[in-house]
């Protein structure tokens, strides 16, 4: 979505985007969807700016108002005062990770209506996993009409175009560990059954090359872990062949961290992207160093930074979802309210630690505030 962004810019196109993240206060927060596209309106055309500029300076609380209020000010009204105006561009990526199902099936009705009574030269990108309620909203009768929808994710072709090409670099780039492997490696029919369990979808593919294409691993011995455990295709559950790839790479975690490794999802599961290696240390009270031990072999799934003051997170939102699911994650379920309280807890225990340097504890705040 940000290389289309790049390229509508540069074509003159873009009338604005908007990026949603889970769990951010901004980004996640659907309240400034639309004052925010309104916002980029003005910004890349010149034409709307008066209009808009307008609109805020008869209420400047329109900001603060609904969505549907600031869609009508800020954006459809501006644009029925410009009619000829050449086509733009909106984009939203991500609608998923916009804090509750019932504001973004909102979002969506509200651009259904939109395109359903004003006839404005806007496209509206939105990019978002198909989660069933978005799902069901796009089916509903106000958006049939006007709104065309595209599983991009979904295509077997390239997910095996990708695994070809990822393997072949692989094999080349780990020169040492795969000299005496021949090629083609995988052979192809491992690399159609790996085609096979990924139902389409990059985020098993690109979590298998990520677990296989470990520096410290063999990369053979890495994919035999994958195909061994890959159970069969036909399961009922849509998640099966992903949740059998979490599980085997959880499990690489040895058994006497298990207890604080559950922790230390807990932690980045509900405060994704919020804390870094070295915040979990202190938080978890264990020794400097003990949180990047412990989440090395999982690589593949977290984002691992080479600081241990850079922020620590997922690679993909579907991990999050795993874990909070105990039908799915099992002994690494960590999604209750009282392993959030838990967390919470944590966080307190440290504010009230005494420590010999006061100046500690309001260093501290800054990781507290979350709660």
């Amino acid at each position: 979505m940000q290389t289309l962004c790049e390229q509508l810019q540069e074509a003159g196109r873009l009338g604005g985007s908007f990026f949603f993240k889970r769990g951010h206060n901004t980004c996640g927060n659907a309240k400034v969807l639309f004052a925010t596209l309104g916002y980029q309106l003005a910004l890349h055309r010149h034409d709307l700016r008066g209009p808009i500029s307008q609109s805020v300076e008869t209420d400047p609380s329109v900001v603060g108002k609904s969505l549907d209020v600031q869609l009508r000010n800020l954006i459809l009204e501006p644009c029925q005062l410009t009619r000829g105006m050449s086509p733009s561009a909106l984009l939203i990526d991500g609608l998923d990770e916009c804090d509750g199902h019932n504001i973004q099936r909102e979002i969506l009705h509200l651009m259904g209506s939109t395109a359903n009574k004003h006839h404005l030269a806007l496209r509206i990108l939105v990019a978002s996993r198909p989660e069933p309620h978005i799902w069901e909203t796009f089916k509903e009768e106000s958006l049939l009409g006007v709104a065309d929808s595209t599983n991009i994710e979904q295509s077997f072709k390239d997910v095996w175009t990708y695994l070809r090409d990822e393997f072949s670099r692989i094999h080349r780039e780990h020169l040492t560990a795969m000299q005496h492997i021949p090629t083609p490696w995988p052979a192809p029919e491992i690399l159609r059954k790996l085609v096979q369990n990924s139902s389409g979808y990059f985020v098993y593919a690109a979590t298998i090359i990520k677990f296989v294409d470990d520096e410290y691993s063999w990369p053979s011995k890495q994919l035999d872990i994958v195909v061994q455990k890959m159970i069969p295709h036909d399961s009922e559950s849509p998640f099966a062949t992903l949740d059998q790839l979490y599980m085997e790479i959880l499990s690489r975690v040895p058994a006497r961290y298990r207890p604080s490794l559950c922790n230390i999802l807990c932690t980045i599961t509900h405060y994704p992207e919020v804390f870094s290696v070295q915040d979990i240390d202190v938080l978890l009270g264990l020794e400097l160093g003990t949180v990047k031990l412990i989440i090395r072999p999982l690589h593949s799934v977290l984002k691992i930074p080479a600081l241990s003051g850079d922020l620590l997170g997922v690679h993909h939102a579907s991990f999050l979802d795993f874990l909070k699911d105990e039908t799915r994650s099992l002994g690494f379920y960590i999604g209750s309210a009282e392993h959030k309280a838990g967390v919470g807890h944590s966080i307190l225990k440290v504010l009230a630690y005494t420590f010999d340097n006061p100046w500690k504890n309001l260093a501290d705040l800054g990781l507290c505030w979350y709660v």
